[in-house]
């Protein structure tokens, strides 16, 4: 019966990095981008490890798979934050119709 859930668990995997790369290089900007990349591929990335932790019977691999998840889920919204943040920094432009700039509006009330 795990072995059925993992092979589910990653073809669920499976589809959410394919709509993370297909959002990659569809959406316009690189905020958007980023929310792609960054939501659908980490879950999608955390579905496979733990799918392959359900099929595998080694526990040395159950356990890096579980470490690896852990780390994806901490490092990659961390780093396209800090992508997010310094793409702003540096000035790369919204895209021309987005509705609401939030940070932006953060920034002139911490400026006055």
């Amino acid at each position: 019966m795990s072995e059925i859930i993992g092979y589910i668990l990653i073809m669920i995997g499976i589809f959410f990095n394919i709509s993370g790369c297909i959002g990659l290089v569809r959406l316009p900007d690189v905020y958007n981008r980023l929310q792609a990349s960054t939501k659908c591929v980490t879950l999608g990335t955390i579905l496979l490890l733990i799918g392959v932790a359900l099929i595998s019977n080694l526990a040395a691999l159950n356990a890096k798979a579980i470490i690896c998840a852990v780390f994806i889920l901490i490092t990659s919204p961390t780093a396209a934050h800090a992508i997010a943040k310094g793409a702003y920094a540096s000035g790369v432009k919204l895209w021309e119709n987005s509705v609401v700039d939030k940070y932006g509006e953060e920034i002139s009330k911490k400026s006055k």
